[in-house]
């Protein structure tokens, strides 16, 4: 038989492609805003860690994002609490944790929102007990990181 079989490559793009459609959605953040240009160094993202968005809302108030969630600061400061709690337990106990080990928060500041709301979201998640609070930053065109 001189043919290629080519059922097997079919099946094995439609899988990927399968794939891809769902976990680009789970990539990409839909909360508009604009972050500040600033030196960077890339940051390692880990699954455990937790993604905020701080902007003004229309009414000229802070929201907070808990990836895709609005919450206040009190539903912040107890969903922190709660992840902080699990992550603890799912590692075996306070014992058994390094700094590395923790989860960090990661927190994404529209270029026009008040300091205060960014403060707000950072003393927050220090009161939870997150000892690495870091923003994330866009990074200029261009540039390599480190530089």
């Amino acid at each position: 038989m001189s043919d290629i079989n080519t059922t097997p490559l079919v099946d094995v793009m439609l899988v990927l492609l399968i794939i891809f459609l769902i976990t680009v959605p789970v990539v990409v953040q839909n909360i508009k805003l604009k972050l500040p240009d600033v030196k960077y160094d890339p940051t390692t993202t880990k699954p455990e860690n937790v993604s905020l968005s701080v902007v003004e809302d229309t009414s000229g108030n802070c929201a907070i994002y808990w990836n895709l969630t609005r919450v206040t600061h009190e539903e912040l400061l107890k969903r922190a609490v709660d992840k902080l709690q699990a992550e603890v337990k799912r590692l075996g106990g306070a014992a058994n944790l390094t700094p590395d080990d923790l989860p960090e928060a990661h927190i994404r500041g529209d270029v026009n929102v008040p300091w205060k709301c960014v403060g707000g979201a950072i003393y927050t998640m220090q009161m939870a007990g997150f000892a690495k609070v870091g923003f994330i930053s866009q990074p200029p065109p261009n540039v390599v990181p480190g530089e």
